[in-house]
Order: C-alpha cells, then structure tokens, then sequence
C-alpha cells in the first residue's frame, strides 16, 4: 500500500512540474508583454536553438556587473559567479535564487536551464565537471542575457537596450543564397538567415518548398541596428541587387518561390517600399515585385545558411547595378 500511495504522489509531482514548465513556455511565446527579439534571438531564446561556440558577446567577458534575460529583464547571474569553462560559452556556477529554472530535455540527456520569470530559454547546466568547488556549470548563451556593469542602475540598461533595439526586415529576391550573399556585404547588419515565408504549413523544409505547392518563398530575414542602416536603405539595396521586373522567379529560376517580394512589418515599412517602386516605375521600370504582410519565418536548413560563404563561390542570378542616386 505504501508503494502504491508513493507511485501517486510521484505521478502528482510529475504532473504539477509539467503544468509549470508549459506555463512558462506558453509565456515565452507571447513576446508582446517582452522586449521586442529579433530573429536571431528569437531562434536561441524561443526556439531553443544554440549560439556558435567562442562568438557570443559575453564569452570572455570579465567585468563586474549583473546579467540580466534578454526577453524580460529579469536578473539572472552574478559576474562573480562567471568563469573560464573554455567551452565557448558564459558559464556560471550559480545563479540568483529563484531566477532559473531547470527541466530535463525530452531525450533524458541533458538539462534546459530557462529563465524563471519569463521562460526564455538560456542554455543548459551541467554537474560533477569540477570546473570550481560548487561543481556546477550553467552553459549560457551569451544572446539570452544583457549584461549590466556594476554601479550602473538596471533600469539605465533595460532602457538602452530598448533604444538599441535590433529591427528584422523580410526580402525574398530569388535563391536564397544569392539575396544573402548581397545583404551581408552591408553595413549596420547584426545578422541574417535564410528561410521560408508566405506559405500554408508550418516549419516546411527546402524540398517542401521546391515542390512548388506550399506557397512558401525563399526568403531572407535581415537583422540590423537602425541607428546604423536604416530601413530605406535596405530597401533601395533590395531593389539593386535582382532583376525586380522578372514576374516568374529570378534568373533561371522559375517558380513561385522564387518571387520578388518584400514582407513588411508595419504600415511604415510598406509606405517605404510603395515610395521606391513608385520611384522605379516613374523610371520606366515594370516593377513585378510584390508587397505582403510579414508572417512566419521558418529558417532553412544549416546547409543553406551563408551558403556563398561556406562554399567561396558567387551568385549565379544576382549582380549588384547602383539604381538610385
């Protein structure tokens, strides 16, 4: 009797810890009542992806401060609970008390390590590695947090941070790998991807999209600091980088994928677009590029990301002709 009676306590405690755990995640996903992320953030933080090793701001990073969640400002770590794992990423050996939040991934491997007030995801912890005396490593993205200095009120930062705000802005011009290929080159960008928008089913993949049934377009998702580059510009480089006047794909490329279009976010951003084909078609030019609301950005497969890059080769549909003065 006595087993059974601890069999449904157990089964009690595992129910309520599942309750809590979706509770917070259904928080994350709601990032209206949060600091605005962008897509790069959004896939770390949201989405559970994980930064590059050795590339995160706060890797080497010594100073002695307060890192907060990117997503709600809550405190999370103490600089002098930071040290050296040579891991490629922060790691701490403590956290505020009652900050973080610890739930064991699905494939029993390894633990998550979320935020407490918001359920941003952080990174994951690690025991018995014996890096320091608490034998505990919490592995953190370095995009999870904002690091405050010490002396500096946290309030002062979270208002920085909001005036710094990273802004995302949507192109598809044709194959994927030429539009980021060109976009990379700018100046005042923090970060591309590329993926699909526009379609009817979530997450599809690249050969999803290549058959030409899902109404996705190759497209590019543009991170940028708007007191660097601003939105018109990107616009105008959009625009000088494809044939915009091509209604059935770009170059070879034919298919709906491969449409020539901008997603804006605002009705700001569609003025903008409006104003430059405006601009364009009173320069003779058939404009065939399409204007839709942004919706949901699927990344592509890693293969697809900075694909010129990675392969040293250029585009085969793209050429850079200066348009505007």
């Amino acid at each position: 009797m006595k087993h059974v009676i601890w069999i449904l306590l157990l089964l009690i405690s595992c129910q309520s810890n599942s309750q809590n755990v979706e509770q917070k995640n259904k928080k994350s996903d709601s990032t209206m009542e949060y600091n605005k992320l962008s897509e790069q953030e959004k896939r770390v933080i949201v989405n559970k992806g994980t930064e590059r090793p050795f590339t995160g701001e706060y890797v080497s990073n010594k100073a002695s401060g307060t890192y907060i969640c990117k997503q709600c400002n809550a405190p999370l770590y103490l600089s002098k609970d930071k040290f050296d794992s040579h891991c490629g990423w922060p790691s701490f050996d403590d956290e505020i008390k009652g900050a973080v939040l610890r739930i064991p991934d699905p494939d029993g491997m390894r633990t998550e390590i979320i935020c407490t007030n918001c359920g941003a995801h952080l990174g994951h912890v690690f025991m018995n590695e014996g890096f320091t005396d608490k034998n505990v490593r919490h592995c953190v993205n370095s995009i999870s947090l904002v690091f405050v200095p010490q002396g500096e009120p946290i309030k002062n930062t979270i208002k920085k941070n909001m005036e710094q705000q990273t802004k995302t802005a949507y192109f598809a011009s044709g194959c994927f790998w030429g539009t980021e290929y060109y976009f990379r080159k700018l100046k005042g960008l923090k970060s591309t991807a590329v993926g699909f928008m526009g379609g009817h089913i979530d997450n599809p993949s690249y050969k999803d999209v290549c058959t030409k049934t899902t109404g996705h377009v190759e497209t590019l998702a543009v991170d940028y600091d708007p007191a660097k580059i601003s939105y018109e510009d990107l616009v105008k480089y959009f625009f000088e980088t494809h044939d915009f006047t091509q209604i059935d794909g770009q170059g070879p490329d034919i298919g709906p994928q491969y449409l020539s279009v901008i997603f804006y976010n605002t009705a700001e951003e569609k003025a903008i677009a409006e104003k430059y084909i405006k601009i364009l078609e009173g320069k003779g030019y058939k404009v065939a590029t399409q204007l839709r609301p942004a919706s949901a950005f699927w990344k592509a497969e890693d293969y697809h990301q900075q694909y010129y890059e990675h392969k040293g080769t250029t585009p085969y549909c793209h050429i850079y002709t200066k348009i505007f003065d």
